[in-house]
């Protein structure tokens, strides 16, 4: 199937790798592709390094990227990165393939969205296939089999509380 994860709100990323987790726990195999990340300490890096057969790969750079006008190396590295998830799902080693912040590369204009379409439409049916990030462009919707959309209500950093190690990241 194909899943979903968009929104405003806080626990995207969080969603897919609780999946991650369970897929994993049953003897699955479990790739994540993080677009536009890198270099910064997650947890979630640490902790797949304890799982078996779970791994996390970053194509991206600690900094932010600028939507209105993304450095090249910002640009080459989502390539890389939809390069990778193209051989990973052909590859059909995974169960599990996580696109992690796809969407906003798309929305960046750092991959184009008809190569994601034309990935999706490529995934074999044995792999559950998932996108997260903000800014889910239209016309994504029709190649889904479920959609989440997180809703920020309230965050904490509205009072100016950081992220937090071992919660935000």
């Amino acid at each position: 199937m194909i899943q979903i994860y968009t929104g405003n709100g806080k626990g995207k990323t969080t969603a897919a790798l609780g999946l991650a987790l369970r897929a994993v726990g049953h003897g699955l195999k479990v790739v994540m592709i993080q677009f536009m990340k890198g270099k910064i300490n997650y947890g979630e890096l640490e902790s797949a390094k304890l799982l078996p057969n779970f791994t996390i790969e970053q194509y991206g750079r600690p900094d932010f990227v600028n939507p209105e006008n993304p450095d090249k190396i910002d640009i080459d590295l989502a390539k890389q990165a939809i390069k990778r998830a193209k051989e990973v799902i052909k590859s059909q080693k995974f169960d599990m393939v996580i696109l992690d912040e796809i969407n906003v590369a798309i929305s960046f204009g750092l991959i184009e969205l008809n190569e994601v379409i034309r990935l999706i439409k490529q995934t074999p049916k044995k792999i559950e296939l998932i996108l997260t990030g903000r800014y889910m462009q239209e016309g994504l919707e029709k190649y889904a089999d479920l959609i989440s959309e997180i809703r920020e209500i309230k965050h904490h950093f509205q009072k100016g509380i950081p992220a937090r190690k071992g919660i935000e990241y």
